[in-house]
């Protein structure tokens, strides 16, 4: 089956909900409208529709390989890698100084997800890139700039991070790979990198690894660990390719899923030191990469909406081929497609709304991000850049536990031909069950979000949020429609819900911390629920705005059909998903004696 992008949500929510046309007021964004947008991202379904998508089961089927230290990326890939990078789609949100295209984060959110949707394995070489790209922005000297940014930005080169070692995995104070200066100011680094995303592929020719080291005296933990540019290949000062640096892929990983994608183990130094480039100053990498993972964790976010859509738009097209049983209601007397079934329906609309849900909060969240870095006034660039950090653990926590559920409801709405790989619903499940453990489990962003967003501010962050909420619970009740008055009671109460363990966090964190953090991953799935119902409450509320308009649906630009049916799902995910929030306030309010009630001897 071919995936489709689904451009008309995405515009309808870069449009009323991130409100492109105000961020295209902010300076650098003058062009960067809504028509821009859209022919943007028209554009880029063109190119992920017809080039990477038909590439994605090969790639499950006929993944990387390693042989003598190189590794040989599917079929098919080193061409799309080339048309993606000539595209210019690599520096789509990255500065012009640098030869990227400088458009908004909104405008490439959206484009990462069709990335995602039409083959996850191939987009995570251009997601790491990013990250390398974000961190060297931000804390890389001139000189490195000036050597690898344009070739970054430009797709000609890709980047990695390298975080984990065999002993560190998310404790990073672990970290036991060495770098020893040297007298011309480079570091010789040693020590051993796993699970390194794309670490070595034939598809550019070079790749520039962001590595994680401490130089030899530093402090132990996380004070002493410094960030080094490592090279595959050493770059001469006119940017010329060189020698092989001492680092070498000694194998890579066999996954359950996104199996085309190489994971790569790296050892650097086996023959007197790979050479490394100091980011910014010693002491400072964790900082530094720290830039690097909140990018990459919310891309991972937009990953789990993109899997989710492609799980979506399989399992839809199935329901309305595959004939089984007569309609419980009689309204056909043979055997009719499955869509018929109510619970097939509520499968399908599970999916559909949580998908829905979870890209408009992405779509959001990129907007204050844009503010946050765009916008004239410091006051609303400061608290634009509070509500997207507030964001970025529910991005990347809700959006990828969500993203396990739809493709399991995908396998599902098969039934037996789910769990056939021919069908492909089977490759969707396997590949988004990394998406809650890589860039930071669910409990990591769970422990970000009690610890430096909730509790750190005494939930300020978090209540004025809920004001916010509060405001469009206001527009619901003018409405007046049957539809905004039953998504109205579904949200005020999950708003209720959440500001009760707001209040619970913030005033237990120091005191009980195990009564808090039992309760910390609940905590995230009941925020990043209230925050994906609200807005498709928001999204209800424009729906039957534009069509209350004389003359039809905003004259025409969005389709009447389509806003009901947002207005539908938008009932649907209150009546069935935002419902859940008052039990999961009540098992973290109340609950946390029962997760910790058990010694450890009975388990």
């Amino acid at each position: 089956m071919t995936y489709r992008a689904p451009l008309k949500d995405m515009l309808f929510d870069i449009r009323h909900l991130a409100r492109i046309d105000e961020i295209a007021t902010m300076p650098g964004f003058e062009e960067a409208g809504f028509e821009t947008a859209q022919a943007v991202l028209e554009e880029c379904a063109k190119f992920n529709e017809g080039v990477v998508a038909p590439l994605n089961a090969e790639g499950d089927r006929n993944p990387s390989s390693w042989k003598d230290g190189r590794v040989s990326t599917t079929p098919g890939f080193k061409q799309a890698y080339a048309q993606y990078a000539e595209g210019g789609w690599q520096g789509l949100q990255h500065p012009q100084d640098f030869g990227g295209q400088g458009l908004p984060k909104t405008v490439g959110a959206a484009c990462g997800e069709m990335l995602n949707s039409a083959n996850l394995s191939f987009a995570l070489c251009p997601l790491l890139t990013d990250g390398a790209i974000e961190a060297l922005l931000t804390a890389g000297s001139d000189e490195l700039k000036a050597v690898y940014l344009e070739k970054l930005v430009s797709g000609k080169w890709t980047g990695t991070m390298n975080l984990t070692e065999p002993q560190a995995g998310s404790d990073l104070a672990l970290v036991r790979t060495r770098a020893e200066p040297q007298p011309d100011g480079t570091f010789k680094i040693f020590g051993t990198k796993i699970f390194i995303t794309y670490g070595e592929h034939d598809m550019a020719e070079n790749i520039v690894h962001l590595v994680l080291a401490r130089v030899v005296g530093a402090p132990e933990g996380v004070k002493g660990i410094s960030l080094f540019v490592v090279p595959k290949f050493m770059v001469g000062k006119d940017g010329s390719i060189g020698a092989h640096n001492d680092v070498r892929c000694v194998s890579i990983e066999h996954k359950l899923g996104i199996k085309a994608s190489p994971t790569a183990v790296l050892q650097f130094g086996d023959e007197g030191g790979a050479v490394g480039y100091l980011v910014g100053q010693e002491n400072r990498g964790l900082e530094y990469m720290f830039i690097m993972m909140n990018a990459a964790r919310y891309a991972v976010g937009v990953q789990g909406v993109a899997i989710a859509e492609r799980a979506y738009q399989l399992a839809v097209q199935y329901a309305k081929d595959r004939v089984q049983s007569r309609p419980v209601d009689g309204s056909l007397n043979a055997s009719a497609p499955i869509i018929h079934h109510p619970d097939v329906k509520r499968m399908l609309m599970t999916m559909r709304a949580v998908t829905e849900g979870c890209r408009a909060l992405a779509s959001v969240a990129a907007a204050a991000y844009d503010a946050a870095h765009h916008h004239f006034d410091p006051e609303v660039r400061k608290q634009n850049q509070l509500f997207y950090e507030f964001m970025v653990p529910l991005v990347k926590g809700y959006s990828t536990e969500m993203s396990i559920e739809v493709t399991s409801l995908g396998v599902q709405v098969h039934g037996g031909m789910g769990f056939i790989e021919e069908t492909g619903a089977a490759q969707y499940y396997r590949d988004a069950r990394i998406l809650t453990i890589y860039e930071g489990t669910t409990a990591i962003q769970a422990n970000d979000l009690v610890g430096r967003k909730t509790a750190r501010d005494g939930g300020r962050t978090a209540k004025a949020i809920a004001a916010q909420i509060e405001v469009t619970e206001r527009e619901l009740a003018q409405l007046g429609s049957a539809a905004a008055r039953r998504v109205l009671k579904r949200l005020a109460a999950a708003r209720r819900a959440f500001l009760d363990v707001v209040d619970f966090v913030a005033g237990n964190t120091k005191a009980s911390p195990n009564a808090v953090f039992a309760g910390s991953v609940p905590y995230l799935m009941l925020a990043g629920n209230l925050m994906a119902g609200w807005q498709l409450a928001r999204s209800l509320a424009v729906a039957e705005e534009l069509l209350a308009r004389p003359g039809g649906a905003a004259g025409g630009a969005e389709d009447p059909q389509f806003l009901r049916a947002k207005i539908a799902t938008a009932c649907f995910y209150a009546d069935h998903v935002l419902s859940k929030a008052p039990g999961l306030r009540d098992a973290i309010v109340e609950g946390a004696d029962s997760v910790t009630a058990l010694p450890i001897e009975a388990f």
